[in-house]
């Protein structure tokens, strides 16, 4: 059985691909709050209670634009819906764990991190140490990410020649690759891959990945209770 302290070093081996896409979005997230005018201490804040990509990009973007909190929470907010989408799936892997162990779990909850853990949760029960080794390792790199694009804001005026926004798409394909391991996974991820393109041909433009992520899901799930029967 492995140790508590074995099961933390196989999360943090296991959390370097999100690291290595952490770090660069991270950075490009910090830039952009240095040129809004936030203060180092409010940049790290939201990267430390808040913890999701788009949210915090959008944020950075209003109080650009001198919006009070409210509409920035709220925007937010909405944002990140999605997690209680994500909490719902993984939550029956977790009905053992203790209530504590389960709020701090879903206080530590990304794309990501549901991206791996969904990969790990069928094949047994969950060991506390290696997910939250997951997790931490994922935020702290998100964090350290941050202050090193604070700290360089002042001498990077446009991150885009340096070609940071790949970063995220790129930590995705590697995910999405981990999980095809069956041909009904990898029909799904084209369908979903082909109603993304499609919806955005017609003219849907962000929304076509919200599309196509309802229609992958519910195809998934689908063929899962067809199966079951």
């Amino acid at each position: 059985m492995p140790t508590p302290r074995s099961s933390s070093f196989s999360g943090i081996v296991r959390a370097s691909p999100v690291v290595m896409g952490y770090l660069p979005l991270a950075f490009a997230y910090g830039v952009m709050a240095h040129g809004a005018h936030l203060s180092l201490v409010a940049t790290l804040a939201l990267s430390f209670f808040v913890y999701a990509g788009s949210a915090q990009f959008i944020a950075v973007i209003l109080f650009a634009q001198g919006l009070v909190l409210l509409p920035v929470v709220l925007t937010t907010f909405i944002v990140n819906l999605r997690h209680l989408l994500m909490a719902a799936s993984v939550a029956p892997f977790l009905a053992r764990w203790s209530l504590s162990k389960r709020i701090f779990f879903a206080t530590e909850l990304t794309d990501e991190t549901f991206a791996l853990h969904s990969t790990e949760f069928p094949s047994g029960e969950p060991i506390p140490s290696h997910v939250f080794a997951v997790n931490l390792t994922s935020h702290l790199s998100w964090i350290f990410g941050s202050l090193l694009g604070y700290q360089a804001g002042g001498m990077i005026t446009d991150i885009r020649p340096l070609g940071l926004d790949y970063a995220l798409p790129a930590m995705f394909i590697g995910l999405l690759i981990v999980q095809l391991r069956t041909r009904r996974a990898v029909f799904i991820a084209l369908i979903a891959g082909a109603a993304s393109l499609l919806f955005r041909h017609l003219g849907f433009e962000s929304r076509s990945t919200l599309i196509a992520t309802v229609i992958g899901a519910t195809l998934g799930m689908g063929l899962e209770l067809w199966k079951k029967d």
